[in-house]
């Protein structure tokens, strides 16, 4: 009878050790109904005071999507409601889902080198001042390259040489673009730009081609944008516009097919740089209405100038997508780049790129993706990226959660910034990690 109470209790005290240990490494419950009431809540104050007309929003983990949702709609004149499939402008998501998923890729593959060096594998710019800048330290934007470079507006002139723009409404400047006026008298350098289709040009619009001998330029520009100092963090779309040439170069393919390569063996479709060759114009949500550039409401093409004038696919921009296919790549990231079985990338890789290898050096960013300094909002281990349309994606790798947030916060103009002033995508993050 002893040895039996005996045997009793030690099963008892095992059997409660098991229990702790497991509650103790569990990844937190999640309340889908009380997400749910709260993200509705929010949303709808949202539509409410126009942050954005319309929006998807998805929230899950590794191998679950609890809440799936469509808010509002296309645009403010509410004709098209939000779908499941209809795709957004991701703009600087595309960075990682895009460039970053593809050197990932390679990286695994050891075809390409974190410690490469732009000038070793792009010859243009062998004998540059960026010739010994590294994919490290593009991927952490530490690279000392200028945030960005207005390549496109070197496409346009004056006949009077008046500026192209002015922070005050008048006759000659009638039209709002962002927070200033532009010019209306505004002339196309015809070396350069078409509005009729021309062989070997490069669609930039859906009337305009740029000739690819502009590029030059573009590249000869980049090759002197390291105005700060390296090894300090400054975001940089410049940045990953090398990226592309590098790992285009070292594959010989272009940066959509790499790209198509990893959606395909995911499984997703909804996802891709220039929707309107695989989708209809129909699905996809129009953005800002540009009264600068192309001088008319964007939709079907990527907002983006800089992508815009690499034809829409770029290493900084250009990607759409539609929530449901980004869960599964964030489903695949939380795997440790497994999916459905079948593993995508390496483990190793994946956690490589998302660590944050310099806050030594008090600075937040995995390799590609965004991190933050811990706050109220954000965790440690936290990682994603946002985007400039109004997109925003992130994962909680120690709860086990992601959030995916597409809004076109932009239609119809950039100068809409209420949903940043509001924290709001912020705010629904922390509550889905609480």
């Amino acid at each position: 009878m002893k040895k039996t109470g005996v045997r009793i209790v030690l099963v008892f005290l095992i059997f409660l050790g098991i229990s702790c240990h497991s509650l103790k490494n569990s990844k937190k419950s999640f309340d889908t109904k009380q997400n749910e009431v709260f993200i509705d809540s929010m949303m709808n104050n949202a539509l409410r005071k126009g942050f954005f007309p319309g929006a998807q929003i998805i929230v899950g983990s590794k191998d679950s999507v609890f809440i799936l949702k469509n808010y509002g709609y296309h645009d403010y004149s509410k004709k098209e409601l939000v779908k499941t499939e209809d795709v957004y402008d991701l703009a600087s998501m595309s960075k990682v889902l895009g460039a970053t998923l593809v050197t990932m890729r390679l990286v695994g593959e050891d075809k390409i080198k974190l410690t490469d060096q732009v000038g070793q594998i792009v010859p243009f710019y062998k004998n540059t001042a960026i010739a010994n800048v590294t994919l490290f330290e593009l991927l952490t934007h530490t690279s000392g390259l200028t945030p960005s470079i207005t390549f496109y507006q070197s496409l346009l002139s004056t006949p009077d040489l008046s500026p192209l723009l002015s922070n005050q409404q008048s006759e000659n400047y009638p039209d709002l673009f962002d927070t200033m006026y532009v010019n209306k008298n505004i002339v196309y350098d015809a070396n350069f730009l078409s509005f009729t289709s021309k062989e070997n040009w490069i669609q930039v619009y859906k009337n305009m081609w740029l000739n690819p001998d502009f590029y030059k330029t573009v590249y000869d520009r980049i090759a002197v944008a390291n105005t700060h100092p390296r090894g300090k963090y400054l975001y940089s779309d410049l940045n990953l516009l090398l990226v592309k040439q590098m790992i285009e170069t070292k594959t010989g393919k272009k940066l959509d097919q790499l790209t198509n390569e990893i959606y395909s063996e995911l499984g997703i479709s909804k996802i891709g740089y220039n929707p309107l060759k695989w989708t209809s114009e129909q699905n996809v949500m129009p953005t800002e209405l540009d009264n600068f550039f192309r001088k008319d409401t964007i939709k079907g093409y990527v907002h983006d100038e800089a992508a815009a004038i690499f034809g829409g696919v770029s290493g900084n921009a250009g990607l759409f997508a539609n929530a449901e296919s980004i869960s599964v790549i964030c489903q695949m990231l939380l795997n440790n780049g497994k999916y459905h079985g079948k593993q995508i990338l390496k483990s190793r890789v994946v956690k490589e790129f998302t660590d944050s290898p310099l806050t030594k050096e008090g600075i937040y960013r995995g390799l590609g993706f965004d991190k933050r300094k811990p706050d109220e909002f954000y965790k440690k281990n936290d990682f994603g990226h946002t985007g400039f349309t109004g997109t925003f994606f992130f994962m909680n790798p120690d709860d086990n959660r992601f959030l995916i947030i597409l809004t076109n916060r932009v239609n119809p103009t950039r100068t809409n910034r209420l949903m940043y002033k509001d924290d709001f995508s912020a705010k629904i993050w922390r509550q889905i990690n609480n």
